[in-house]
């Protein structure tokens, strides 16, 4: 790959303050990492470096940080019954047939979908996951993998869990171009393991310096189940060790205050996910505190099967929406707030510094923003705080135009570079086909 200058009207590199950077520039060096972010005039002298004139807005790549997006052939299933039933009695019976080529197909189709709405990483949990990461690879997506495991007949957390060791101490945490692929470890949830199983995930991904992504605290059953016998789910990942290394806890709804700083003084990350916990009615969690007490935030959107898209801009706005309500306060989340938890916030939670801005050193994971649309209808040349504002509530994943994962163009004028999405579709539509039966 080449250098490359990418030079535009707006760049936003997401550090703190988001800045609104106007007319300016991103240099990306022959392996994929920023090297310059900041105005033209102060650029370092380009020489034979090509130069990418865009248009519109240039701005870090979106981080989903919980998905399931292999689910794109289930998507639709069940889905106006609650999260139990909708688990025991639609999902589970489906994934029982799901063989390994379908779990390939939707998460081709689910990178492919991601990549037009502007996430060029995601935190995946899911089953068959050489599938999953040869799909994302194809397609040319980020991906953190987290093979699930569960104490379900059939499926062993011990047989699963060496394999995910073995796995890491074979291809190493991270690999791939770019270092596109991250292993990590999949424990589906504390009431679906038992201790024993969460002790041993601990320590291994403790000794590999690995990620741990598990559901915490979605529902108000799984709540009232474990503080009953262990205090809360926090309480009960503290005492198994989870805590003392990296943690992602998706949902994360009902919670303490109290659990709330335990996750503090731990760095836990947290993948809030307003549109599923909406939809399966499992409640809101509390952004406002969880912020309040420094507890790193991401966005995600669950999986295809319970948000029903994979859209970051619609878990902007609905978070927003919801904290606000929750608070009764119109300044609970705002704009700037809820642009840093799709990027930069969300690459804190799953405990990346290499992701979520565009610094010298990051990846150039980068999205463009088209402004030939109704939704700019007063321009460019607008306060900066409009410009986020329009960004959060009016903009949406219909502005996407163009992506780059590791400083390659992935997606031009919103269609994908690598891969036939048509025939993506198909082999996913006959994957949802054998799975409906």
């Amino acid at each position: 790959m080449l250098a490359r200058r990418f030079h535009a009207p707006v760049v936003m590199p997401m550090d703190t303050e988001v800045s609104v950077l106007r007319d300016a520039v991103v240099d990306v060096d022959t392996i994929g990492r920023v090297t310059y972010c900041g105005p033209a005039a102060t650029a370092p002298g380009a020489g034979d470096t090509p130069t990418t004139w865009l248009t519109g807005i240039l701005m870090p790549g979106l981080i989903n940080t919980h998905a399931h997006s292999a689910m794109t052939p289930l998507r639709g299933m069940g889905g106006d019954v609650p999260l139990g039933s909708w688990l025991k009695d639609v999902i589970w019976p489906a994934e029982a047939r799901m063989r390994p080529s379908d779990a390939g197909a939707g998460m081709r189709l689910g990178c492919i979908e991601m990549l037009q709405s502007g996430i060029t990483t995601s935190a995946e949990m899911y089953f068959h996951p050489e599938e999953m990461v040869s799909a994302a690879l194809e397609v040319g997506s980020r991906v953190l993998v987290a093979p699930a495991y569960l104490d379900l007949p059939g499926i062993g957390w011990r047989e699963a869990l060496e394999s995910i060791d073995k796995w890491i101490d074979s291809d190493g945490l991270r690999f791939g171009p770019a270092d596109r692929v991250e292993i990590c470890y999949g424990p589906h949830s504390a009431y679906m393991l038992p201790m024993a199983a969460l002790e041993a995930t601990a320590e291994s991904a403790k000794a590999r310096g690995a990620l741990v992504h598990i559901h915490v605290a979605e529902s108000r059953d799984e709540d009232r189940e474990a503080r009953s016998a262990y205090g809360s789910v926090p309480q009960l990942l503290d005492k198994v060790g989870l805590l003392d290394g990296r943690l992602l806890a998706a949902h994360a709804v009902h919670l303490s205050p109290q659990d709330i700083q335990l996750f503090a003084r731990a760095g836990t990350g947290v993948a809030h996910c307003p549109g599923s916990n909406a939809k399966l009615a499992s409640g809101v969690a509390k952004l406002s505190a969880l912020r309040a007490a420094s507890v790193p935030v991401g966005l995600g959107t669950d999986g295809p099967a319970s948000n029903d898209d994979l859209d970051l801009w619609e878990e902007m706005r609905l978070a927003a929406m919801l904290s606000r309500l929750e608070a009764e306060d119109a300044m609970a989340l705002t704009a700037k707030d809820t642009l840093l938890m799709a990027t930069r916030e969300g690459a804190v939670a799953l405990g990346r510094s290499d992701l979520g801005t565009l610094e010298p050193g990051k990846w150039a994971d980068m999205v463009h923003i088209s402004v030939d649309g109704p939704q700019f209808s007063a321009g460019l040349d607008i306060p900066d705080p409009r410009m986020l504002s329009t960004l959060v509530w009016a903009v949406g994943s219909r502005a996407v135009s163009d992506v780059w994962v590791g400083g390659e163009r992935v997606v031009v004028n919103g269609e994908p570079t690598r891969t036939d999405r048509i025939a993506a579709q198909r082999a996913a539509a006959e994957a949802a086909q054998y799975l409906a039966v």
